[in-house]
């Protein structure tokens, strides 16, 4: 079977969100392998014991992408960043779940290499991310949807200006000051 072009993916993924099975699952194979290698970066630097898998997280996201809901793919590299949206979703609520289990205890753990910044070794919790991620979309909705797609979804800076309409220069921009202002509220630094 021939790889499906964008234009036939996103056709794809228009029949799938309207309710269409069979698009759902033609659909499937084509997005999956995608999928998987966003959700291996989502469990880079993982402890071994972590108890949800990339496969689990690929599955319960991809439910939650083609379940009943009025969403409508723009493009491949929409349907992608509403992806790693709610694969980040499915991880938070898993380690909330975990954390309250233990009290607050053995909180998961994720690293800033996706940030492509000096703190990229340094490890945070992804609930401690989860929250950040949405105080800097209270305060700058557009640099949220940035950093979603970025460093959460995988999109370069070119699909994100597809994304968005926006212009390249203006993402690089918004991008750097939304790696800044992660930086420092990660590190625990005061504003």
């Amino acid at each position: 079977m021939n790889e499906p072009t964008r234009v036939e993916v996103t056709a794809m993924l228009s029949r799938a969100c309207a309710g269409d099975d069979a698009a759902v699952r033609a659909l499937l194979p084509f997005v999956y392998e995608e999928m998987r290698a966003l959700a291996g970066s989502f469990f880079r630097d993982q402890r071994a014991e972590h108890t949800l898998q990339p496969t689990a997280l690929v599955h319960e996201a991809f439910i939650k992408l083609v379940g009943p809901a009025d969403v409508q793919w723009k493009s491949r590299a929409h349907f992608f960043a509403v992806a790693a949206k709610a694969m980040r979703q499915v991880l938070t609520d898993h380690a909330r779940r975990k954390g309250a289990e233990k009290r607050g205890g053995d909180l998961q753990r994720i690293t800033l290499s996706g940030l492509a910044t000096p703190a990229h070794e340094r490890e945070f919790d992804l609930i401690a991310f989860n929250d950040a991620l949405a105080r800097l979309s209270t305060l700058d909705e557009r640099q949220g949807q940035i950093v979603e797609l970025r460093f959460l979804g995988g999109l370069t800076v070119d699909e994100v200006a597809e994304v968005t309409g926006l212009s390249v220069s203006t993402i690089e921009r918004e991008w750097r000051m939304a790696r800044a202002w992660l930086r420092r509220e990660l590190s625990g630094a005061t504003t």
